[in-house]
């Protein structure tokens, strides 16, 4: 057998385990598992608050911009920490990519700065009016 069959072979195997232990653990977890009828398991309760209203709020897409810059500038640290993992074996050359990444990095989050994404003050109110406009008050 040549070593590209042995790796394919190697390869079935290991997705043939990972797939019986997932499958195992499901099933297992399905037969092992407790199950609750009662009234109480089946209402929200979280951090010992009962709630109060529906959880079903919308909220304004600019929350999940800021999402989604913080996930995009999250990435940032993972590239700068390896980065400075391997530093001595970078060397300069090293240096100036991560300082164009850097400068990069700034430029973007003075763009998204000056173009107005951090500011949502004003959705913040629209969500309170959608509260009170729920519980029948008046803003």
């Amino acid at each position: 057998m040549n070593d590209y069959a042995q790796k394919l072979l190697d390869l079935l195997f290991y997705s043939a385990a990972v797939t019986v232990l997932v499958a195992g653990m499901i099933i297992l977890s399905y037969v092992l598992g407790e199950r609750h009828r009662g009234r109480s398991a089946s209402e929200p309760y979280e951090s010992g608050i009962v709630s109060t209203g529906s959880a079903r709020l919308r909220f304004p897409a600019r929350f999940y911009i800021i999402a989604m810059f913080f996930v995009i500038f999250d990435l940032e640290t993972v590239f700068l920490t390896a980065w400075a993992i391997s530093i001595r074996e970078a060397g300069w050359s090293g240096f100036a990519v991560v300082m164009v990444f850097i400068a990069f990095l700034v430029a973007v989050l003075l763009y998204v700065a000056r173009s107005g994404a951090f500011s949502y003050v004003t959705s913040g109110r629209e969500i309170l009016k959608v509260l009170h406009r729920a519980k029948g008050e008046r803003p």
